[in-house]
């Protein structure tokens, strides 16, 4: 099994897009972000819960080393994103597009 490039297959233009519908996504339905190592835990209004299946769809698509994994409740979408091991010092700058937007005040809450 051979492990994907640690590298977005987006064109420049397509990337400006995709941070920016990340960042749309961000602003009306992120409640909080933690991140652990190469580990990012993003937490969502249930309402997002079409919007966050769509975002993992697109992601997996154009980044296929990274792991994303829902989980849907009543009360909110938790979206795990996880960085292979392999991205090492790299890890801060593939979440960064995930955290466009992020409300600073929600660093850690849950």
């Amino acid at each position: 099994m051979t492990t994907p490039p640690i590298a977005c297959t987006l064109t420049p233009d397509a990337y400006a897009d995709r941070v920016r519908w990340i960042a749309d996504l961000n602003r009306a339905f992120l409640r909080s972000h933690e991140q652990h190592d190469r580990t990012l835990d993003l937490v969502y209004a249930p309402d997002a819960a079409q919007l966050v299946h769509a975002l993992v769809q697109r992601e997996q698509l154009c980044c296929a080393f990274l792991r994303f994994t829902v989980h849907q409740s009543v009360d909110a979408v938790r979206l795990r994103v996880e960085a292979p091991a392999a991205a090492g010092d790299g890890v801060d700058l593939l979440f960064a597009p995930f955290l466009e937007s992020a409300p600073l005040a929600a660093a850690g809450d849950r």
